[in-house]
Parts: C-alpha cells; structure tokens; sequence
C-alpha cells in the first residue's frame, strides 16, 4: 500500500492524495468508514494518471464526486477512491454554451447561466450534486432533465483515452446512461442553453428552492431520492401508504417530511440505512406487489 501511496502522490501529487480518509466526509448521508487512500486531481491529465497507476496495479478504485447518492460502508472501502469535486470545477461561459469539469456543482452552474442570461437549467439549481454525476445517471427534478441541454462530454475510457463524445451517444433515459457499463470516467460537459429574462429566471429558482425547502428533509443529512420511481406510482407515496413515515432503524429514518428520503438522524450506521431499505421494500412489495429499486449507490 505504501509504494501504491508513493506512486498515486506521484502522479496527482502529494498534496491530492489521503490516507485512510473517513468517507463520511465525502457523502451528504455523513456516513461511511475510511478508504485506504483517497485522491482528489486537480487536472483531467492527472485524474487519468491517477486511474493508470490503479489500473496498473490491479487496485480497486471507485470515482466519486461530492458523494450526494452515495451509501459508503462503515467499514470504508478497501482500495482507491478517486474524487473529482472542488479540484476540476471550473465553468466558463461563452455564446450560449456551458463548459464545466466534471466537479462543477450543478447549483454553482446554474446561477452562473443566471447571470448570462441564459434559461433551461433552472430544474438542476437545487439539485446537491456535480455535472460529472448527473451526466451519468441524468439527473432530472421538476420536469427538467440532462439530456435536455447535454450537447456533449469529454470522458476517460476504459483504454486510458480522452475522447468527446455526444450526448446521443450516451443513450440517456430516466436515471440511466451507457457510461457505468462502458466504465467511461466524466471529466467534463458543455450544455447548450437558450437566451432568457434573468428575471424570470431568478424567480423560477426561488419557486423550486421553495418548493424542496416545503417539502424535503433539507435539515437532516441524506441521500436525496432513496428509490427510483416505479412506473406508474411515487416511491414516496407507496411507502407512507405502507404506514411507515419515520419509521426508523437504529439512526436511519424514513423522513417525516417526504417518505421518498432516508435520513441519517445523527448517528446512523450504513448497516442501519441498508436494513432500512430492506424492510421498506418487503413492506411495500408485499402490501402493494411493487418493487422499489434504490436510487441510492451503494459502495
């Protein structure tokens, strides 16, 4: 483990690369043990050195981003985590086009197309999470999704290569890309936006802030979205039909807010929050015949 540390600072340097670093500060569920070695790039050049050097030696990586769909293990992860975040987030602007590394907060991207005057990205002002993230599972809220203002990414292939590919190539649907089974790394994205009233705007963020502010578990760390949406029916509403709004195991509750969310009401363990989900399931499956597909990834 020390010559792979050596190697890792060697081609992200020192300063990027950690030692049993507590993931529960790398997830907004604030949960998860420690990884052996954790590496934050600060360049798409060293994050495919970074991906090389593990390849090469045959490690186990995992690529996160500011860990807001993500359960990691009380016992933490065994191998190298490579996070792309505050290190690549640049975002620039220019006639109309979005271009954002892959660290970029969706938030941060939204009201710098605000300021542009630029409309279409308001549904992802409020989403807590990175354009590298939502590119891959096509993030979407109130009636707005990636694909309708992807126009392309550069990824990382499997191969080592960086390559630009177009948002068609992606083959996006609801929470789905090719990306995870081509294990394609995203590295950055350009969204094309159209011109806008930045005063409208600004007053549709305001309406969908308030909107999650009424109705979601803001105050309590979480997951977001626990389950995927069952076609035809609200993950929410079939489980607090089952009865089970706050129900809870051990620190993990179903939200009393919106029984869509599991929150970690202070101490909540990984076992707690998977043992959770379990019987959600089974409840639902065996009162309504429905099977809820977590949205959460679990590591």
């Amino acid at each position: 483990m020390q010559d792979l540390m050596e190697r890792l600072q060697e081609a992200a340097g020192p300063e990027c690369v950690f030692s049993q670093e507590p993931m529960c500060r790398h997830t907004t569920f604030r949960i998860g043990g420690p990884a052996d070695l954790f590496v934050a790039p600060d360049t798409v050049e060293k994050v495919a050195q970074v991906i090389r050097v593990c390849r090469e030696a045959g490690v186990p990586f995992y690529v996160i981003g500011n860990g807001s769909n993500l359960l990691v293990s009380d016992g933490g992860y065994r191998g190298v985590i490579v996070q792309i975040y505050k290190n690549l987030s640049a975002v620039q602007i220019e006639d109309g086009m979005i271009s954002a590394e892959a660290g970029a907060m969706l938030s941060v991207i939204a009201k710098k197309a605000m300021a542009s005057s630029l409309t279409g990205f308001e549904f992802a002002s409020g989403i807590p999470g990175t354009i590298g993230g939502a590119v891959v599972m096509n993030a979407g809220a109130y009636g707005g999704e990636m694909r309708d203002v992807l126009q392309e990414v550069t990824v990382l292939t499997k191969e080592g290569e960086i390559r630009t590919v177009s948002a068609e190539e992606l083959k996006l649907g609801y929470r789905y890309s090719v990306i995870p089974e081509r294990e394609w790394i995203v590295l950055a994205a350009k969204l094309k936006l159209n011109a806008g009233d930045p005063e409208v705007i600004r007053k549709r963020m305001e309406e969908l802030k308030e909107q999650r502010i009424t109705k979601q578990p803001l105050d309590l760390p979480s997951a977001g979205s626990t389950f995927k949406r069952p076609e035809g029916y609200f993950a929410g509403k079939l489980i607090m039909d089952a009865g089970l709004r706050g129900f809870s195991v051990g620190g993990a509750q179903i939200s009393q807010k919106h029984c869509g969310f599991v929150v970690n009401t202070g101490n909540a363990t990984a076992e707690d929050v998977q043992e959770l989900i379990r019987e959600v399931r089974a409840k639902v499956k065996e009162q309504f015949g429905v099977e809820l597909e977590p949205e959460v990834k679990m590591l």
